[in-house]
């Protein structure tokens, strides 16, 4: 095993800081340590001195790829943390839709923004579609899903899930939106595909260029990994994205710091932009 000295640790987690937000404090030495060693053996370096030049004189940006996909934490399943889907379905949804229509604009913009597998917008796309039923060929409703990691987003992309991670669906979503791949696993419809574009994003991006601003955001189970200063930054960037009235979605272990954003507490992890 190739040790890793605190030197090392240190100029290691300052780079996954700045570039990714993501704060590894001291007793995740061991950790990191273990997760990188196999591709050290890989690439032939004998120490993390070594892989740290080699990290910041790569200018193709697949070596700090690579690494985020070794490091981020991709936990994640169907029907997480369900009372924001009930919220979005009963209530959200039925907001956007008369407000739209009252604008007579039929665009329905959410971002999820940290995707991970899939499980989430496919989600929300699948809520979607019957919320709007036979209508819904009138609106615009399809998704923007991002993540750091390519390595989730290519999973997300195939929709490819075993039969045992679908069971908490309701029975007639697994009958209409999914079909067989092979004896163990599901494959999300093309109809649901469709619904949502998957893009790598880096929420440490300084300054977000998306063309419009968002009705909903779901950034669940991101900012646990980050330090105050840096949720700050990333709530006021949302914060600047979402359209008045506008909701965000946060995970259940976070919250935000209300002294710091003009957010609006609705119920446990879900916020809404004043008018």
């Amino acid at each position: 095993m190739i040790q890793i000295t605190e030197k090392e640790f240190a100029m290691l987690t300052e780079y996954i800081h700045s570039e990714y937000g993501i704060e590894l404090k001291k007793e995740k030495q061991l950790l990191l340590m273990g997760r990188l060693h196999k591709l050290l053996v890989e690439l032939g370096f004998d120490s993390f001195t070594d892989y740290y030049h080699y990290l910041i004189s790569d200018k193709t940006g697949e070596a700090s790829s690579v690494l985020i996909d070794k490091v981020s934490t991709n936990h994640t399943f169907f029907m997480r943390e369900p009372e924001h889907f009930d919220y979005f379905k009963n209530t959200v949804l039925p907001y956007l839709k008369k407000k739209k229509e009252a604008e007579n604009n039929r665009d329905i913009r959410l971002w999820c923004a940290a995707s991970s597998t899939g499980e989430e917008p496919y989600t929300l796309a699948m809520i979607m579609a019957e919320f709007f039923g036979s209508d819904g060929h009138h609106w615009d409703k399809k998704l923007l899903a991002t993540d750091i990691s390519n390595k989730v987003l290519d999973m997300a992309r195939r929709g490819v899930y075993d039969k045992e991670r679908i069971q908490v669906l309701p029975p007639n979503w697994k009958l209409r939106y999914f079909q067989n791949y092979d004896s163990s696993q599901m494959m999300v419809v093309d109809e649901i595909k469709k619904e949502v574009i998957y893009r790598r994003f880096n929420l440490m991006t300084p300054t977000f260029v998306f063309k419009k601003k968002f009705d909903v955001i779901f950034c669940r189970n991101v900012m646990i990994y980050f330090d105050q200063a840096t949720k700050d930054r990333l709530v006021e960037k949302m914060y600047n994205y979402t359209e008045p009235g506008g909701y965000l979605f946060i995970g259940h272990a976070e919250s935000l710091n209300l002294k710091q954003t003009n957010y609006k507490f609705i119920m446990p992890a879900v916020y809404q932009k004043p008018f």
